[in-house]
């Protein structure tokens, strides 16, 4: 994943909607969800959401596929996954990040997490 993708991604999840939005539609999976199912689910305007879900096409964090008359929106795992990735590609210098202690003062594993 190429650093501006990650910029683009990082900039569309850094608001409240389209957070609650891509969350959601992660939790649905592969069946995704209509866009008045988010509507009523997450209590958002139908003239906002159709607003937040082009900007969360447009990062790549969502498909939108027409089944019928209806519109379904889906996580783009893949994506989520390339994101994931390349935030944690050096993560702890290539070691273990689960700690194996974790008292209150100490832990063990990863020193830079």
């Amino acid at each position: 994943m190429e650093e501006q993708d990650v910029i683009k991604s990082l900039a569309a999840l850094a608001q409240a909607v389209r957070l609650r939005v891509f969350r959601a539609l992660v939790v649905a999976g592969f069946d995704g969800l209509t866009p008045s199912a988010l509507s009523e689910q997450l209590a958002v305007p139908a003239t906002s959401l159709s607003f937040h879900l082009k900007e969360l096409m447009h990062a790549g964090l969502v498909s939108q596929e027409r089944d019928g008359r209806h519109l379904i929106y889906r996580a783009s795992f893949e994506h989520m996954n390339g994101l994931l990735h390349y935030l944690t590609e050096h993560c702890c210098q290539g070691q273990a990040c689960s700690p194996t202690d974790t008292t209150a003062s100490h832990t063990r594993g990863c020193t830079t997490c």
